[in-house]
């Protein structure tokens, strides 16, 4: 008797178990600039989960704030342009 499951198991694999195209890993690198910048500022928030935020700590998040909203407008600024010249 011949084992299906194994024969299936190609047939049926799982859309995750692909490796990320080109067109994906390209789309990464162009948000890479927002994605480090929010897990910066997520280190900031987990740091100051337990205490009071001191004068340097609060200068520290207001900065990795704007550092979240520059690269946000940069990527839409990017995206825009990309838009505006295919139109």
């Amino acid at each position: 008797m011949n084992a299906i499951a194994a024969v299936q198991a190609v047939v049926t694999a799982d859309e995750y178990d692909r490796e990320p195209t080109a067109a994906e890993l390209d789309a990464i690198e162009t948000e890479m600039p927002l994605i480090r910048a929010q897990v910066e500022l997520l280190d900031v928030q987990i740091a100051l989960l337990d205490q009071a935020p001191s004068e340097l700590d609060a200068r520290r998040l207001r900065r990795a704030r704007r550092r979240v909203l520059a690269a946000r407008r940069e990527l839409t600024n990017r995206a825009t342009a990309t838009a505006g010249e295919a139109a």
